[in-house]
């Protein structure tokens, strides 16, 4: 304890050394002492230069994360009391609140044994299935009413944004934003240290949310947690960034990726690229090859491309983030004369992690990018169980499981088996069981009481005493129109099956189950951008048969006639991209995408259906939605013309 109310202090004084060493010419990494230096194995890259070791920083992060993983080793082995104890602390905490009195948080803090008191919490504090049930309480909070679901006003609300209801407003207290997610990120980013310690002796690539969205009836800030977490990091640490945190509030999405890669692209030395989602990696990763050109002249330049909308004042404070960098830019153009593209694994010689989700969904858009990293030096790790309304926890080694925290929230898990079951049965955390499934509900210090995350997650080991979890999928991907109960990863199995059998590979897919007519509609994006409705149709076959062998159920179903024929449809290029941007535009945060890849969502339907394509358009459907679908085609044409006038400009210039 008393370390950690030093650290303020410890970090203060880190960072003058870096602005001393700074101003003396050396780096702010320094290898350690020579008795020392033999210990550690040096990092290369290609050229055989070592990467510094960045000592000090390594010995603050050891000094706070270190000490939070203690914490957490000691809990994990006592999950029982841990449960206990941190329930009692968030009714306690919260007992004279109106949804404290509500529900009798004072009866429960009665019990006298540990059986009694989850007994009491589970008779008197229902469910919440959906944030629907918790909203009024927020409202209240958003109009200024104090001590409502937990004592005071919310520090600030993390938003998620629905598609067929208002969006939720997730309030963060203090304790909850200090003393659980800080605490969380220390052994994190402790855990990046431990298997590579030379992380902080180079630059690290993150994207987070916006930290500032707006601002609720009175007055208090919406926004993205990572953001605010960014935002007050120590300098010592934040001065290791690509990029400042105002280029997320870049309002066209296209200037963001443009922005972010650029940014990052000019560092020879990044050692982290941490993002939640998998697919913002694939869509930076295309938006270098797009804009490679461009990328390359702006770093030897030391600009940013003004054929890009950023609003001024993020540009003026980007100037601190560039400058004209010939060396770099030849080398850039070296590996592209050589190789023909730019890929990390060789315009990142020195990246030594990789930190995204790689659980669920997430492996259509990873098997995207895979080839193009050096796994031999990268570490590849899944980013963890997190989520707008809980940071569950992290992978703390190289598997795919998520340790859990049993100190900072307390969970309740019900078996897959019982999902239908209107009496379930509530487990606690110390009696899940290895390879089972379940759906994961949790209580919070931010308000949240026996809330239903609509996660399902299995069990694959235990941390000590912990299990250890990995995401399956939401809930709501298992589909069940008519009975079937079609799961979301049965879906991806069948496609990759069929795309196995028939040779066809896809760059994207989507199932949409259609209640009215009893049948689900395939969506996909080929990577043959030639193949006709008639090839589409026979490859939706094969996916229809993959799914009755799968699951017994869709085939009675279906040999019943009680499902019909799926539909098929044929998307535009980048159709996932067009979607996230036309969702962008209506509210959504980049790091919601969390998307499922079978669903029963007619307004999302609707979108797809814009971006697909139409063999026979003017005949089917009309000029106007023609012109929707190509809308975004349009807008890049567009910027591709001004680019070369540009170019044509200054090559005139350069005559002159």
């Amino acid at each position: 304890m008393a370390i950690c109310k030093k650290m303020p202090q410890l970090l203060r004084m880190c960072d003058n050394y870096c602005t001393f060493a700074a101003a003396k010419g050396s780096q702010i990494a320094r290898p350690l002492p020579k008795n020392m230096r033999r210990k550690i194995k040096p990092y290369l890259d290609q050229q055989g230069r070592a990467l510094p070791f960045p000592w000090l920083i390594n010995t603050m992060l050891m000094l706070v994360g270190g000490t939070q993983t203690a914490r957490l080793k000691f809990w994990s082995r006592r999950p029982k009391h841990a449960a206990e104890k941190t329930l009692r602390d968030i009714l306690t905490i919260s007992r004279n609140t109106v949804y404290g009195q509500e529900h009798h948080f004072d009866r429960i803090l009665s019990a006298t044994t540990t059986e009694d008191f989850f007994r009491l919490y589970r008779l008197y504090v229902p469910v919440n299935d959906s944030f629907e049930t918790l909203r009024p309480y927020v409202e209240r909070h958003k109009q200024g009413e104090e001590d409502i679901l937990f004592p005071g006003k919310p520090d600030m609300y993390a938003t998620t944004s629905g598609t067929t209801s208002e969006p939720k407003w997730i309030p963060m207290t203090h304790k909850y934003l200090k003393d659980v997610y800080g605490k969380m990120s220390h052994v994190w980013t402790w855990n990046f240290v431990k298997y590579r310690n030379r992380l902080f002796g180079g630059h690290l690539f993150t994207t987070v949310g916006k930290e500032c969205e707006g601002y609720a009836p009175d007055g208090t800030v919406f926004g993205s947690v990572s953001g605010v977490l960014v935002r007050d990091i120590p300098a010592v640490i934040k001065k290791h960034y690509t990029a400042p945190a105002c280029v997320m509030s870049i309002p066209d999405y296209a200037a963001r990726n443009y922005t972010l890669m650029r940014l990052a692209l000019q560092h020879r030395d990044v050692t982290l690229w941490a993002t939640a989602n998998p697919s913002t990696i694939l869509e930076l990763l295309r938006t270098l090859d797009e804009y490679k050109e461009e990328m390359i002249k702006d770093i030897e330049l030391g600009t940013i491309c003004d054929d890009f909308d950023i609003p001024f004042e993020i540009r003026d404070e980007l100037d601190a983030y560039v400058c004209p960098k010939p060396e770099r830019a030849a080398e850039l153009r070296q590996i592209l004369a050589e190789k023909g593209k730019l890929e990390p694994k060789d315009f990142w010689p020195w990246l030594q992690y990789l930190s995204t989700w790689k659980c669920g969904n997430t492996k259509i858009y990873m098997d995207k990018y895979m080839d193009q990293f050096n796994w031999d030096k990268t570490f590849y790790q899944e980013l963890g169980y997190i989520a707008t309304e809980c940071r569950f926890g992290f992978s703390l080694d190289e598997t795919n499981e998520s340790v859990l925290f049993p100190h900072f929230h307390y969970y309740e898990f019900v078996e897959e088996s019982e999902l239908d079951n209107p009496h379930k049965h509530f487990l606690q955390i110390y009696e899940l069981e290895q390879g089972k499934r379940y759906c994961a509900y949790v209580t919070t210090y931010s308000g949240l009481f026996r809330y239903n995350m609509n996660d399902l997650v299995e069990v694959g080991g235990k941390y000590y005493n912990t299990p250890t979890v990995h995401m399956i999928s939401k809930v709501n991907g298992i589909v069940s129109m008519t009975g079937e109960k079609l799961y979301e990863p049965q879906f991806l199995d069948a496609v990759h099956k069929a795309e196995d059998e028939t040779g066809i590979k896809t760059k994207f897919f989507v199932g949409f189950a259609d209640v009215n007519e009893s049948k689900y509609h395939f969506y996909y994006e080929f990577e043959d951008e030639d193949i006709n409705q008639e090839e589409a149709e026979a490859f939706t076959k094969v996916v229809d048969t993959k799914l009755q062998q799968i699951n017994l159920e869709y085939e009675s179903k279906r040999q019943s006639f009680r499902l019909n024929d799926p539909e098929t449809h044929i998307l535009l290029s980048n159709a996932y991209a067009r979607f996230k941007a036309a969702c962008l535009k209506d509210g959504f945060r980049d790091g919601q995408f969390k998307f499922n890849l079978l669903m029963q969502d007619e307004k999302r339907r609707t979108k797809f259906n814009l971006i697909q394509r139409f063999e026979n358009v003017f005949e089917q459907m009309g000029q106007g939605i023609l012109n929707v679908a190509n809308n975004i085609d349009n807008r890049q044409r567009a910027r591709a013309k001004r680019r070369n006038e540009r170019k044509q400009g200054r090559a005139a210039k350069a005559k002159k």
